[in-house]
């Protein structure tokens, strides 16, 4: 009886009316310190952090331009050996779409119809063109006007547009958005880049477009003079001080400095090309680039050595006499006869980047320089294109550069006397400037793979030597693209095998637009 008179009075507490205990309940239950509204400004900062260079670069886009190089295939197979490896493809394709497009859309969506924060509106166009050059430069045919809309406008399968087309509006709007930018403006302080220097971004902006217009010189010269002028004629960077770099902490690591520091820190070695031209030209660059564990006989050797705590026998070196540069065309076996041929006790003494400088992981990632944007002038007033005198332009891309290793610590810092002994003995010679400029944005984009790539592709320089690597997965002599990850063919095959059917087969040789032999 008790517990039917129980049941029956829970009942009765729970079917009749709670207006009396409700009253403010919801309130009650609001969190009052939760935001309910999110400052576009911190979305921008999120793209522009994950737009870092991805250590995926490390096995394919460094091994292509035999900068950087490794050993061991597996996981690691790729430019070193010219083998198709998607799960490294995968990385640049990702990290552009999900991490930083996605995000430039959706400030692009919030900010577009609010005066108020013009400047920003701007700013993400410019970055959203930057991110969308990298992606397409390193795929060819990519979605470029659907990205990024799955979520504000379903569009879960983004059509595949053309290469030139995306080239066409990346122009258009890296002219409007730096046209738009005003100095009279809200300044968006919290932004990361420049802190919303409006005068920096604009430089920013003009001189992407001049990295842009110059992707059209095989393709379209007349359209690469047009834009080329436009640039200049907007203000391209003017000094180190308008580089566009990404400054990494221990909470942001540097990704190439993530992955060097970690597992792979035994794995990866500088390219005997790239060593070998920074030696016989006697580059400083190179004391501040690399570091050699003499007498290493594995990778606990190179650790302890960096730790301050070598093996008997090794010695930590970051003399330049010293560097040699892994070669070319071998793996970890093959390379024996390599090894004991030199006299080395392992492959682990040939030379590194210095992973405690330039692959600290808290180093800065350079993506648009003042260097490269002076050299890319070079080449334009070699064509004709703008005035000045080639020769300075070169001049200044090389100190420029140069004077950028300080950015790293005091320990790469370049001494004003080694950068004046080096220019002096590297004069532009006028008739073989193409090339003399083309080596030295090579060294200019040390680290920013995507860029090296895609401007050794364009203009043929530096001249290397096909890896000779046996057993490649390519016809001609070097990787032209990367393959589309494999998971577009499972969630928009239909647009992808269209791409696939107007450009070409997905593989590494075939040519993306403006690659023409």
């Amino acid at each position: 009886m008790k517990n039917l008179l129980k049941a029956l009075c829970i009942s009765l507490i729970v079917l009749s009316p709670l207006t009396s205990c409700d009253n403010g309940f919801d309130e009650m239950n609001i969190n009052p310190v939760q935001p309910t509204a999110l400052d576009p400004i911190y979305l921008m900062n999120r793209a522009a952090l994950f737009s870092t260079i991805s250590a995926t670069s490390l096995n394919y886009e460094a091994a292509i331009v035999q900068q950087i190089v490794s050993p061991n295939g597996g996981v690691l197979a790729g430019g070193n050996f010219n083998q198709l490896n998607r799960a490294f493809s995968i990385g640049t394709w990702n990290k552009y779409y999900r991490d930083v497009l996605k995000h430039t859309v959706d400030v692009k969506r919030f900010t577009r119809d609010n005066p108020d924060r013009n400047n920003l509106y701007q700013m993400s166009r410019i970055l959203h063109a930057m991110s969308a050059m990298i992606l397409t430069d390193t795929f060819g045919d990519v979605p470029y006007f659907e990205a990024g809309l799955g979520f504000l406008e379903g569009k879960i399968d983004p059509v595949y547009d053309r290469q030139e087309d995306i080239y066409l509006d990346v122009l258009n709007e890296l002219q409007q958005a730096t046209a738009a930018l005003n100095p009279s403006g809200r300044i968006e302080t919290g932004d990361i880049f420049y802190g919303g220097d409006v005068v920096k971004w604009r430089k920013l902006g003009y001189s992407l477009m001049l990295r842009a217009a110059m992707r059209h010189t095989k393709v379209n010269p007349t359209r690469a003079r047009e834009w080329v002028e436009r640039a200049v004629t907007g203000g391209v960077m003017t000094s180190n001080a308008d580089n566009l770099f990404i400054k990494h902490d221990f909470n942001y690591a540097n990704e190439l400095g993530n992955t060097l520091n970690a597992t792979e820190a035994n794995n990866y070695y500088l390219a005997e090309p790239f060593e070998r031209f920074l030696s016989e030209n006697n580059d400083p660059r190179l004391g501040s680039i690399a570091v050699r564990f003499i007498g290493a006989g594995s990778g606990p050797d190179q650790n302890n050595a960096l730790a301050g705590n070598p093996a008997p026998g090794v010695t930590l070196s970051r003399n330049p006499a010293d560097q040699m540069g892994f070669p070319m065309g071998f793996d970890n076996q093959t390379i024996g006869s390599v090894v004991q041929s030199r006299g080395l006790r392992s492959f682990y003494e040939f030379s590194q980047v210095d992973r405690t400088r330039m692959t600290a992981r808290d180093a800065p990632i350079f993506h648009v320089t003042y260097s490269q944007t002076s050299l890319l002038l070079a080449e334009a007033a070699v064509r004709g294109w703008v005035a000045g005198n080639p020769a300075d332009y070169f001049t200044q891309g090389i100190r420029a550069n140069m004077e950028q290793m300080a950015s790293y610590g005091p320990s790469t810092a370049i001494a004003e006397a080694s950068i004046n002994a080096y220019i002096a003995a590297h004069p532009l010679d006028a008739g073989n400037a193409m090339q003399q400029i083309g080596e030295q944005y090579w060294v200019a984009s040390f680290l920013n793979g995507y860029e090296g790539f895609a401007n050794f592709r364009r203009t043929g320089y530096p001249n290397l030597a096909p890896n000779p690597y046996p057993g490649k997965d390519i016809s001609g002599d070097f990787i032209r693209r990367l393959s589309y990850p494999d998971a577009e063919f499972s969630v928009n095959n239909a647009n992808i095998q269209a791409a696939v059917a107007r450009q070409g087969p997905d593989n590494l040789d075939t040519r993306v637009w403006w690659d023409t032999p």
